[in-house]
């Protein structure tokens, strides 16, 4: 885990979990409003391949819950906030058979239906070498175009950072290209397998998922007006208060 606040108290723990391309880091904009508005602990780890988590031989949904679960302290009971990705990876922590101590799963952004071409754009990005740059500033730039963030975060930001690597005077993406490899997730069987409340969300102009297409999971759908696919880092108040009723 790579950002943690609050104390152990026996209060629910808050688990965000960024999406493809991001970092946990992604979430440290959160800090004064948890602080303010969330009485537990919260947690915003790098997943798999991303930032400073090792890479996965293989990505799955299941394998990239099952490595934020064991970085998970005995005891924590979680609510999951994930956005895009990460809100796949919240709804294979709260799986049944998964065994980790998820009480409700808050999913923004989750892409729900993939067409053929999507699926090998993603395949093609997962195949290539990792590319190199020259500079911090082009790199920067690429991983903002790469998270979905271009437009929310200056290439100077410090939440860019971690998103970076430079080696020998050259710069790269912290990103596991393979990543991109994950491939489509099965969304009425992830909601199949669990037993915890479960709310989709998405910005009202967001491109990647409709609300018809969330509202035929059967599940609670929210839609937050003006918003886009980041809507976390757009408007965090609003994002926040999807997750109240489950604190």
């Amino acid at each position: 885990m790579v950002d943690e606040s609050g104390e152990r108290d026996g209060r629910r723990v808050l688990l965000l979990l960024h999406g493809m391309g991001a970092t946990g880091d992604v979430w440290l904009p959160w800090a004064p409003l948890l602080e303010r508005r969330w009485a537990g602990r919260w947690l915003a780890p790098d997943l798999a391949g991303h930032g400073w988590s090792p890479p996965l031989p293989e990505y799955s949904f299941p394998g990239l819950a099952a490595r934020i679960g064991a970085g998970l302290a005995a005891g924590d009971r979680l609510v999951v906030l994930g956005h895009s990705l990460g809100g796949v990876v919240g709804l294979a922590l709260a799986a049944r058979g998964a065994g980790l101590p998820v009480d409700a799963v808050v999913g923004l952004g989750i892409k729900a239906v993939w067409s053929p071409a999507e699926l090998a754009k993603a395949g093609e990005l997962a195949a290539r070498p990792v590319t190199w740059f020259a500079s911090r500033d082009e790199a920067a730039r690429r991983y903002l175009r790469v998270a979905g963030l271009t437009g929310l975060f200056a290439p100077e930001h410090p939440v860019v950072e971690a998103g970076l690597r430079q080696v020998d005077g050259r710069w790269r993406l912290a990103m596991d290209p393979a990543a991109f490899g994950v491939g489509a997730p099965e969304l009425p069987a992830l909601l199949a397998a669990t037993d915890v409340p479960v709310l989709l969300a998405r910005g009202e102009h967001d491109p990647m998922v409709t609300d018809a297409q969330l509202t035929e999971l059967g599940v609670p759908v929210a839609t937050l007006p003006g918003l886009g696919h980041n809507a976390h880092v757009e408007a965090p108040e609003a994002v926040l208060d999807l997750v109240e009723p489950y604190r």
